[in-house]
Parts: structure tokens; C-alpha cells; sequence
């Protein structure tokens, strides 16, 4: 199969590879033409490229040209964790001013030989991973490299030029998809924010309609301590709304992972997606939640993290949880949805960071009276969550079939000469 594909050294496609320094940098990105970066592995992953994933330069590393990335080189990562490690990555644009660090090896591809963009997908196929793989070396999985001559002498098998365009051109008509729906999903969040942000202080009318801002209608609102709140609304403590629920410390052996006893909720990382994950289980519970409480994480560094409880469960002192009549769930889940980094920031302590029951039960909060205006509210919030979920779900389907497809045709399982042969058919002699 794939007779007419030819079996080179990637040495041999590449004009020239090269890797820089990796020194103490500012944890920023560039601000000035005169600054330039080093970027970071993370500017390397197999979703695509980053640049923005960089940091600034000491000046006495600035004006390396040779080192700068350029519109058409290919970047992987030789140095970190093993799954870090042989990631590839093609750079369609960048900003200006950026070099590779010691933990990665530019290349520039010979394009009259092999499409840079075709010859990053061919490194990402199986064989050349599993030869970079078995010549990758370190003490820990957590530190591996491998070297540059070991990129260098990849077998690669690559198409004719005239299928490579082809493969170029389909993956670049599927690229535009994925950024087309990547950039959507992005329109919808900023929208989320800014829905959130009026519902919450605006509310929805008998009409069912936002209502018009206090300027437009200053009649509609009322002073409170936290401002203007719509005349219908309450103004208290998280305290005077719903009831709260402390998490409790159960040690390390009194959890297992086989499924003895019941569901035990340990922290932020069993939140996934705005829901729960039960990855632990206790025969010893204490403090209980119950399936659609709203879970806060209280302790470490991702205080205000929320979840809805997708089951009865135990939860840990990471945890507390807020029980709400249902018809007013959405409202209070948007409420810490939109207050997370205000929540965040009043945890207290030092490498543990943490907020207390008191801190939590007093924060200041405005909301309805009528239960209709509850529901109303989050009807309106779960609406907006489904479109993104939908698109969310169409770029997840949009990025296997690349993945599945984009395999096939650089290994060579599907060819694209009926294509070509069809193009050269109706092309007047």
C-alpha cells in the first residue's frame, strides 16, 4: 500500500532545527516591541498551537533571531512529563519576537520537499511517536527528554507533493470549522457573563422580559446596602435564604475507591463540568448532602468552585453544601457562578487557604420574592447553557472526525487520489 510514498529522515525535510535557552523569566507575556519571549511548553499541545503561552525575556536574551519562531515552522516539545514529551505542534501565525526554550526544537521545513503543516501531522502519527517514545530517557516519568538528533533521525513516510496539497487543503477546511466554532462558544461565555451579571441585579418581570436598567427606569428600583435592587426583591444574608451544610474531615483510610459504602465527594476534584464525579467512597459518612445541593469548595486554592451533588453523598471539610428549594437552585448556582474569584479572594491562611462557615453564611446577597421570578430567571440561564453545550458538543464531534480522518489519510488508510484524478479530469487540456 502507499507504493508511491517515500521513506525519508526528518533530517533531511527540515532546513534547519534549533532550540534556546530556558532562563528565570518574568511570569508575563511581552508588552513592548522592544521585549521579547520565550515560550512555554504549554504554547505546544496537541489541541493546537498558543502563542500567547509565553513569558518575557531578560533582556540579555533579546534579539535572537535565529531562534525566532516564524508563520510555517513546526515546534515539539523534547523535555518534561513523558505525555508532554513529543507533542507537535504546527505555528499558522504568531506574534513576533518569540523563541523557542530549552524544552522544545523548532523546525524549518524544506516546503518544496513536504507541507510544513502535512509534515506536523505525520509526526503525530503512531510510528513516529512510538520512535521518539522509546528513545526518550530520564530518571522519573515526571522528567523526561530525549535529544534533538533522535527528532532528527525519525523515519517519516511522506505522500507526493500533489497529495499533500490536498491532505493540506482538507485539513485546513476542518481547522476553519473548529475555529469557527471555538470562536462561538468563546461569543456565547463573554455573553453568559454579561447575562449573568443582569439577571442577577436586574431580574426578570411580570412580562417575563429583562427589566430596563435603573437608568431607563429608575422607578423600578429601590436602594439597599449593596445599591439599586429591583423594587420586588429582598435584600439579607446568605443565611436568611437556604440552609448550609459543613463538610467533615474522614481520614485517608476510612476512603477507599471500590465502591464500599457510600458516594464521598473530596473536593473540587470531583467536579466536572458543573457537576459531581464520585471517584470515593466511605463506610464511615458524616456530614451528607443530598443529589442536587449546590457544592462550594472552602478550602485550598480553588475556593468558590461550585458543582451540583449528582447523588447523595458524603462530603469532606473541602466542602460545604448549600441546600435551596429547587425553583431557586439556578438563581443561587449563577449567584457563585458570577462571586467566585469575590469568594475566592476572602479565603483566609497561608498555603491552605480557607473560608469559614460564618464568612459564607454573612456575604450580602439581593434576590427575589416570587418563585416565579426564580424560575424565570433560570429558565433563562438554562437556555443560554444549552446552546453552549450544543456547540461545545459540536466541537468535541468536529475534533475527533480531524483526528479520525487526518490519521487516515497521512498513514495512508485513505488515499485522496480519486480526488486528484477527478481535479485533473475536468481540468481544461
Amino acid at each position: 500500500m502507499c507504493e508511491d510514498w517515500e521513506s525519508v529522515q526528518l533530517g533531511e525535510l527540515v532546513e534547519r532545527s534549533f532550540s534556546g535557552p530556558s532562563p528565570t523569566c518574568e511570569e508575563r507575556n511581552i508588552q513592548s516591541e522592544h521585549e521579547w519571549g520565550v515560550l512555554k511548553t504549554t504554547s505546544v499541545t496537541w489541541s493546537g498551537w498558543n502563542e500567547m503561552a509565553h513569558k518575557v525575556l531578560p533582556e540579555n536574551h533579546w534579539d535572537q533571531g535565529e531562534l525566532e519562531v516564524k508563520a510555517g515552522d513546526i515546534i515539539v516539545t523534547k523535555a518534561g512529563p513523558r505525555h508532554r514529551v513529543g507533542v507537535v505542534a504546527y505555528v499558522d501565525k504568531t506574534i513576533p519576537q518569540l523563541i523557542v526554550s530549552g524544552k522544545m526544537i523548532g523546525l524549518r521545513v524544506k516546503s518544496d520537499i513536504c507541507l510544513p503543516d502535512v509534515l506536523a501531522g505525520l509526526l503525530s502519527t503512531r510510528a513516529p511517536q512510538k520512535h521518539l517514545d522509546h528513545r526518550t530517557t530520564g530518571m522519573a516519568e515526571s522528567q523526561v527528554n530525549f535529544a534533538n538528533s533522535a527528532l532528527l533521525q525519525t523515519s517519516i513516510r511522506i505522500p507526493p507533493k500533489e497529495e499533500q496539497e490536498v491532505i493540506s487543503s482538507i485539513g485546513r477546511h476542518l481547522d476553519t470549522q473548529i475555529q469557527k466554532t471555538e470562536a462561538l462558544i468563546s461569543k456565547l461565555e463573554k455573553v453568559k457573563e454579561g447575562l449573568l451579571n443582569d439577571l442577577l441585579t436586574r431580574g426578570i418581570d411580570e412580562k417575563g422580559q429583562l427589566r430596563p436598567s435603573p437608568e431607563q427606569a429608575p422607578e423600578l428600583y429601590k436602594e439597599s446596602p449593596l445599591g439599586l435592587i429591583p423594587k420586588e426583591w429582598q435584600y439579607g444574608q446568605l443565611k436568611d435564604f437556604g440552609q448550609l451544610i459543613s463538610g467533615q474531615h474522614i481520614p485517608g483510610e476510612l476512603s477507599n475507591r471500590d465502591g464500599r459504602g457510600v458516594p464521598y465527594f473530596t473536593g473540587p476534584a470531583d467536579f466536572y463540568s458543573g457537576e459531581t464525579v464520585i471517584s470515593s467512597y466511605t463506610e464511615f459518612p458524616q456530614a451528607m448532602c443530598s443529589m442536587g445541593d449546590l457544592l462550594v469548595t472552602v478550602k485550598g486554592s480553588g475556593c468558590g468552585k461550585t458543582a451540583i451533588a449528582s447523588t447523595d453523598a458524603c462530603i469532606s471539610r473541602q466542602l460545604m453544601a448549600f441546600v435551596f428549594t429547587e425553583a431557586e437552585k439556578g438563581f443561587w448556582r449563577a449567584f457563585f457562578s458570577l462571586h467566585e474569584n469575590m469568594i475566592n479572594k476572602i479565603a483566609e491562611g497561608g498555603a491552605i487557604p480557607g473560608i469559614s462557615r460564618q464568612q459564607l453564611l454573612h456575604i450580602p446577597v439581593a434576590c427575589p420574592k416570587a418563585e416565579h421570578e426564580f424560575i424565570a430567571i433560570s429558565k433563562t440561564i438554562a437556555e443560554h447553557e444549552r446552546r453552549r453545550s450544543s456547540e461545545a458538543r459540536q466541537l468535541k464531534k468536529l475534533t475527533k472526525q480531524k483526528s479520525g480522518l487526518m490519521d487516515d489519510l497521512l498513514t495512508g488508510r485513505v488515499r485522496v487520489t480519486p480526488l486528484l484524478d477527478q481535479a485533473q479530469a475536468t481540468t481544461p487540456a
